[in-house]
């Protein structure tokens, strides 16, 4: 049964959602670690401008996440990684980085150790922007048009964002504590498992390919786990993404989870829906669903 599920009981509703994290508990690494960092590297090398931005003034901010990545992996997960020196040792690719940022940007070297997606935010006067990412892994979004961006701006299409979490997400973000970690947990149905997905977001045309019947190969919950850490030394703080991809057959498995599916489906603002491209195939999941619930 996938491990993440993040959907409540009740009807959907947008909101922050919160959760403490362990700084322990940092950085997820699972089965696909080497296959997602060979994926990350393919990437960077084909599509570079696409998955790495970085503006010139945040080379402090980059050297100081690639720094607390270099002290943390070999302490938490000495099975993976191994530091000697100046150098870290990513076991299962064979391969060594050097940790002096001479040979790429320190944030793209930070993005090629782990599964995470990495992007830094730093106070601009009183208003945090997007000055660098690494962004292999995109749910539907656009790095090139989001890089150097104000966080009201990076959200401004997400529906009711503005209304509703604009001001207590920008008040978080000036009060975060270094001391103090916390994750959050976003989901969306998908028809494509691929991880890289700059594009996609409200599309009406339907799919007729998808039914009822094959809903559940066809589809796929795809959530993205998110932590904001404040940096210590240079002020901004860094937003991990992580992207953990299921079929829907596995995630709704059980009618219970199906049930509290198609309750949030079902009670998702039009607008939402639109963004998340539901139109697509809402009809054929929502009567898959059903059927896995019990409730017909």
């Amino acid at each position: 049964m996938p491990g993440y599920f993040p959907i409540a009981d009740g009807p959907y509703r947008l909101a922050m959602g919160l959760q403490k994290l362990r700084l322990e508990d940092w950085i997820e690494i699972d089965a696909a670690f080497a296959d997602d960092l060979r994926e990350k590297r393919r990437l960077l090398a084909a599509r570079h401008d696409e998955v790495f931005q970085a503006l010139p003034a945040s080379g402090p901010g980059q050297a100081e996440v690639l720094h607390l990545l270099a002290e943390h992996l070999p302490r938490h997960h000495p099975q993976t990684h191994r530091r000697d020196g100046n150098r870290l040792l990513v076991k299962p690719l064979d391969q060594w980085f050097e940790l002096s940022g001479a040979n790429a940007p320190p944030l793209e070297t930070a993005s090629r150790l782990v599964q995470e997606d990495l992007c830094l935010m730093e106070p601009v006067g009183e208003v945090y922007h997007l000055t660098a990412a690494s962004v292999c892994f995109p749910t539907r979004w656009n790095l090139l048009a989001k890089i150097g961006r104000p966080l009201a701006d990076i959200h401004a299409p997400v529906p009711g964002y503005a209304e509703k979490l604009e001001r207590p997400m920008d008040r978080f973000f000036s009060l975060l504590n270094e001391a103090k970690p916390v994750q959050r947990l976003n989901w969306s149905l998908m028809d494509d498992p691929a991880l890289f997905q700059p594009k996609g977001h409200g599309r009406t045309a339907r799919d007729d390919t998808i039914t009822a019947e094959n809903a559940g190969e066809r589809l796929w919950l795809r959530v993205e786990r998110q932590t904001l850490r404040r940096l210590p030394k240079t002020g901004g703080i860094l937003f991990t993404i992580r992207i953990h991809t299921n079929p829907l057959s596995e995630v709704a498995a059980e009618p219970d989870r199906a049930e509290r599916m198609l309750a949030a489906l079902r009670s998702m603002p039009s607008g939402m829906r639109g963004y998340k491209s539901m139109p697509v195939f809402g009809a054929a999941v929502e009567r898959y669903l059903e059927n896995r619930s019990g409730l017909v």
